[in-house]
């Protein structure tokens, strides 16, 4: 039987807090490796959390594995730049890190070392496939057991920030079209900012939410209103409508004591064209070559105000171009005050912009809440902060 289809087997058929296990066991049974090592990307974006396994012992020589920093160490790297990168250890030695990736969506690196350079050159894109079905079968085991969850946390979540992460449809995803990357500050504490998305052959929608309040009435009044809309997504309503249903979904249980602002998006795949509807919206920006537009849209009432608002998808006259990035912050973001008192603004948000222009989109949210902290002072910030990106590459060419 092949190696390759023998350790895809070995995975799908590893129960779901065994896959480390069966990783390890195939590899080093089928390519020799003396040690692997499976690390998840934490909630913050900082480090790589080892995953904990039984089985086979890892390198003696190393101890047990500690966590790495996505920035600068080898690991990272491959993280970073979504492409093996070889690092070369004593003795010949060398070990191989590989993306573990699902559709755009970062989780973290399988670390394989091998006891020569020949053996990993040869191996090193069956070694990088097995890496994508890893990805793909932690997705699935997260349905059946927290191992997974548990090793990305550097920290404990609160239960706002558990609620919040568990709503989320990942962190970052991509297509022939476009690209997407989102992520949420303080990752561990946040409360009420969430963002959602749903793609078809058509059309992609996205969402970018900021509830009223903190902790968990906050996390409460969001997980109403993204499943309000995600159940009016489904039964194929438009963004207008959704808008409607979601508004009378939160002003029936909270009777107008609580809103939530969002903004809705319908990027035509074809087209390019999109429709937005601003209820109390983040700011939306473009970047253009170096060239930063902001983009003012018609203000609606936020969600659950009053009983009945009618919302009305407006039309952007964007004129999308492929290599054009769409960037969304929350008021956590350009309403930040320095220690002086001075907001961080529309200004130095285009600024960060623009000098994270070289980064792809799952890299920009993260860089841009590391620009922040500068301005703010302080590592962890007072209000909820969501950075979400857009890169748009075109619609699909015919096969």
């Amino acid at each position: 039987m092949n190696r390759f289809v023998a350790a895809e087997r070995a995975l799908r058929s590893a129960a779901p807090h065994q896959l480390v296990d069966a990783v390890r066991e195939v590899l080093c049974d089928e390519y020799a490796a003396t040690t692997v090592q499976l690390f998840l990307a934490d909630y913050g974006l900082a480090t790589l959390q080892p995953v904990p396994a039984g089985g086979r012992p890892g390198d003696p020589e190393a101890g047990p594995p500690e966590p790495v920093s996505t920035h600068g160490s080898p690991a990272g790297r491959a993280f970073g730049s979504q492409e093996p990168f070889v690092e070369r250890l004593t003795d010949g030695r060398v070990r191989l890190h590989l993306p573990v990736t699902v559709r755009g969506d970062r989780l973290g690196v399988l670390a394989v070392t091998m006891p020569s350079a020949e053996q990993a050159e040869e191996c090193l894109a069956e070694l990088a496939d097995v890496a994508q079905v890893l990805g793909h079968e932690v997705v699935v085991a997260d349905r059946d057991t927290d191992l997974y969850l548990r090793a990305r946390r550097t920290d404990r979540l609160t239960l706002a920030a558990e609620m919040q992460w568990q709503l989320l449809p990942g962190r970052s995803c991509s297509s022939a079209e476009y690209a997407l990357g989102a992520q949420l500050e303080p990752a561990y504490a946040i409360f009420g900012d969430n963002f959602d998305w749903s793609a078809n052959a058509d059309r992609l929608m996205l969402y970018i939410t900021n509830g009223m309040g903190e902790g968990i009435e906050a996390s409460l009044l969001t997980n109403l209103g993204i499943n309000a809309l995600r159940n009016a997504r489904r039964a194929g309503l438009s963004i207008a409508d959704q808008a409607a249903l979601a508004d009378q979904a939160v002003h029936a249980h909270y009777r107008g004591d609580a809103h939530l602002s969002v903004l809705l998006l319908d990027l035509d795949l074809r087209t390019g064209r999109l429709q937005v509807v601003d209820a109390g919206s983040p700011q939306m920006l473009r970047l253009r070559g170096r060239t930063v537009t902001a983009f003012a849209l018609d203000e609606q009432l936020p969600l659950g105000m009053f009983e009945e608002t009618d919302y009305v998808a407006q039309e952007l006259d964007l004129d999308l171009e492929p290599g054009d990035r769409l960037v969304f912050a929350s008021d956590g973001v350009y309403a930040v005050a320095a220690p002086g008192g001075e907001r961080y603004g529309e200004r130095a948000l285009a600024r960060a912009i623009v000098s994270t222009s070289l980064l792809p989109a799952a890299e920009v949210p993260r860089a841009v809440l590391r620009e922040l902290v500068g301005h703010r002072g302080t590592p962890v910030p007072d209000d909820d902060a969501l950075v979400v990106c857009l890169d748009w590459f075109g619609p699909r060419r015919p096969a």
